[in-house]
């Protein structure tokens, strides 16, 4: 039985209360306002619902999450990114891929980031705590992604692609500046083959909120307004 919150209070019931079929569902209602939002992540839950449903809160067991150091180039790839053919950025159009990663998909699914799930993210993105990954080719956008950084901790909400491997290229960029900004975990909330194949992994949810409670507060020291190198592997790298 899920429970239905307050909308006076910005509280949670305990993670693991969570149902577990459909695996992960938490509470429903409250609201999408910064202030909930923030306490949400830092106990391990995300909002997740389609249009005309009430806001539904999960917390899945297990988690999908990404070590950066962890993460898997393939050879075709790492050989896509050495075209250096893009320009990879980060913060410059927070708007823009929300708007792009709302899009049906080409499999004709609709979309579960609705008009309030976009105005919600964009307030925290001018707060400073989501942000957003722009791949372009000749000035064009053509893939990336968005998510929230809290301490050393990123949690990635949604990517997508208007060319072969961009969204991938948005990804392998991020988690490379993430490993010098010394970040110890990404959360990628529920596995799906296209994470698996980045190197994404399961963990316990219990062991998920361990790295919570040891990372969300550590000063990130860095700032996000990055356009980056083109990532070079080397010709002879696997």
């Amino acid at each position: 039985m899920i429970v239905w919150l307050d909308t006076n209070t910005c509280s949670f019931p305990a993670i693991h209360t969570a149902l577990k079929d459909p695996n992960g569902l938490l509470a429903a209602g409250g609201d999408l306002s910064s202030a909930r939002l923030k306490e949400a992540y830092r106990q391990g839950i995300f909002p997740w619902y389609n249009q005309g449903e009430p806001i539904l809160w999960w917390s899945p067991d297990p988690r999908c999450v990404l070590y950066p150091e962890q993460i898997h180039v393939s050879r075709s790839l790492r050989k896509r990114i050495r075209k250096k053919d893009y320009v990879v950025s980060f913060d410059t159009d927070f708007e823009a891929v929300v708007d792009a990663c709302a899009e049906p998909r080409a499999n004709g699914d609709g979309t579960w980031i609705t008009r309030a799930m976009k105005g919600a993210y964009c307030e925290l993105h001018k707060q400073g705590i989501a942000h957003s990954v722009e791949v372009r080719i000749d000035g064009e956008l053509v893939g990336g992604l968005y998510g929230l950084a809290m301490g050393k901790m990123f949690f990635g909400e949604s990517m997508f692609s208007r060319r072969t491997d961009a969204s991938k290229i948005a990804f392998v960029h991020l988690v490379e500046q993430l490993k010098i900004w010394g970040y110890a975990l990404i959360d990628c909330q529920v596995s799906n083959e296209h994470l698996k194949s980045l190197g994404a992994r399961e963990i316990p949810r219990a062991e998920f909120k361990r790295y919570l409670n040891k990372y969300l507060d550590r000063d990130p020291g860095h700032r996000w307004e990055l356009e980056l190198e083109t990532i070079s592997f080397g010709e002879s790298a696997p």
